[in-house]
């Protein structure tokens, strides 16, 4: 599917008379030459390892940086008992984005949605939305075709990578996917959804990608919760009838362009931000050293 801005797929949805994630379905199947239902299968599939990347994450495994690992369970508990500010679509959102992201670090199976530093935003806020609301899979489906096409246009308009744009590329991006999916999933129209999605974004432009000792753990898991929450906070504002000043592609080219005057330090390179502080040496010099030990020890 070729997509050069989310105003072509708002424009070509309301021609079909369908929300974007069935227009994007529909796109997707006809480029493809496959069969509609073949490729909700397919989906259907992401969407079983996103909740299975839930579960493996709930079991606490520690990361293998060894800087995370647990967070999710320890969070749940306390909201469990009714002890967290966060309730409900939020309260499980924190948590289901967290699981993700130790998952991710333990090297479990995740689905990279846009990417693997990423993954946690889209399964916390949707798996949420349909324990909550009750939704079935097909409308959570929908929504997952719908926050591929917006992640098309973004790599199109700008990118999806840490390395190129900093972390607002990765969780920045997730974001505004997450929120075009649950305006999806929620019964939204497709412009409610894009104003959603440009909501979400704005929230995150400029964030620097600075992973200490250049894994994926510290500050990445919890800022797929703030990306999480970014999103939902978004999907209120716009269902409200908030709209966003500027349009979502708008938004995206800023990103890029924002992204493009980050300096290397502060694009994956573990160079500058938190990777450069003090704890943040101190953390990498101890990982580095138990390499260096195990190393010796296998070989």
């Amino acid at each position: 599917m070729y997509l050069e801005s989310v105003e072509q797929l708002i424009k070509e949805a309301q021609r079909l008379g369908e929300t974007l994630g069935r227009t994007a379905l529909i796109l997707e199947a006809r480029d493809r030459e496959m069969a509609v239902e073949q490729l909700q299968q397919t989906m259907l599939k992401r969407l079983k390892v996103m909740k299975n990347a839930v579960a493996e994450g709930l079991k606490g495994k520690p990361s293998v940086g060894g800087l995370v690992g647990g967070q999710a369970v320890k969070y749940q508990e306390k909201l469990l008992a009714g002890k967290t500010l966060a309730s409900g679509v939020f309260g499980k959102a924190i948590t289901y984005a967290l699981a993700v992201s130790e998952a991710n670090a333990a090297m479990g199976l995740i689905v990279a949605a846009p990417t693997a530093g990423s993954a946690g935003v889209l399964p916390g806020v949707l798996l949420s939305l349909m324990e909550e609301y009750g939704l079935p899979e097909e409308k959570i489906v929908d929504g997952l075709f719908a926050a591929g096409a917006v992640g098309l246009v973004i790599a199109y308009k700008a990118s999806l990578s840490g390395a190129q744009g900093g972390c607002q590329a990765e969780c920045g991006s997730a974001a505004a996917m997450a929120a075009v999916a649950a305006v999806e999933g929620l019964g939204g129209t497709p412009e409610v959804a894009a104003h959603a999605g440009a909501i979400a974004l704005k929230g995150m432009l400029g964030l620097v990608c600075d992973p200490v000792a250049g894994l994926v753990e510290v500050p990445c898991v919890k800022r797929n919760v703030s990306a999480a929450v970014q999103a939902l906070a978004a999907v209120d504002l716009a269902l409200a009838g908030i709209t966003s000043a500027i349009p979502l592609d708008e938004v995206i080219v800023a990103m890029g362009e924002i992204g493009r005057s980050l300096p290397l330090s502060l694009k994956e390179t573990a160079q500058g931000g938190l990777a450069a502080t003090p704890t943040g040496k101190a953390l990498a010099q101890k990982i580095f050293e138990r390499k260096e030990e195990n190393y010796g020890k296998d070989s």
